[in-house]
């Protein structure tokens, strides 16, 4: 995914990852595209239940707002098609 996204957003070079994502697959694969950074965001062992993490879930986030943003979007241009009718 990085790596359709290296032209199209040069200034971006750090990377969060799940701790899933720990060690050098990633980071050599990482290598192989470009300079970048990568920070680990581990769930800590002693925390019972359901945490928010810092950075863990911004994809989800940022994915979520754009769907709303597009719905939000579409009934706009569809209020207006239908006032014009």
């Amino acid at each position: 995914m990085l790596a359709g996204i290296v032209d199209r957003f040069p200034w971006l070079r750090h990377v969060f990852a799940d701790g899933a994502y720990a060690g050098e697959k990633l980071r050599d694969a990482l290598a192989q595209i470009g300079t970048w950074t990568v920070e680990i965001v581990k769930r800590s062992d002693a925390a019972g239940g359901f945490k928010v993490l810092p950075r863990r879930w911004v994809v989800e986030r940022t994915v979520e707002s754009a769907t709303a943003w597009l719905l939000m979007a579409s009934a706009q241009l569809m209020t207006r098609r239908f006032a014009s009718v």
